[in-house]
């Protein structure tokens, strides 16, 4: 049974930086994506990026380009959302997805929540 499970999310001011991780167990194919994704209160989820097994990685949204960054640590089975210049508008909370394209998620983990204060 594969499992995501998330941390790294917390309160930060305005500018502030965090790094989300995502572990991943018991997938018995190595070559899976991953992806992350935020949904902020009474709004839809977005997707905010997307990694490959050989970690060829796209930021989606526009509005963290340049500021959020996707990567992973295929050892440890961990996948990383790098977030730096925080604003208001990037709390929500954060998840992490794991598939067999960045098209298709089928392992969700819990979520890990992010607050910006300004």
């Amino acid at each position: 049974q594969v499992q995501l499970v998330e941390s790294g999310g917390g309160s930060v001011q305005t500018g502030g930086s965090l790094r989300l991780s995502c572990v991943v167990s018991g997938y018995a194919d190595d070559n899976y994506f991953m992806g992350w994704f935020r949904q902020a209160p009474g709004k839809e989820r977005e997707a905010v990026g997307c990694i490959s097994w050989t970690g060829d990685s796209d930021v989606y949204e526009d509005s963290v380009k340049g500021r959020f960054a996707v990567s992973r640590d295929n050892t440890i089975n961990t996948v990383y959302l790098q977030m730096n210049s925080l604003k208001p508008e990037d709390t929500a909370m954060y998840y992490c997805a794991a598939g067999g394209a960045c098209e298709s998620f089928d392992t969700w983990g819990q979520g890990t929540r992010v607050t910006v204060s300004s």
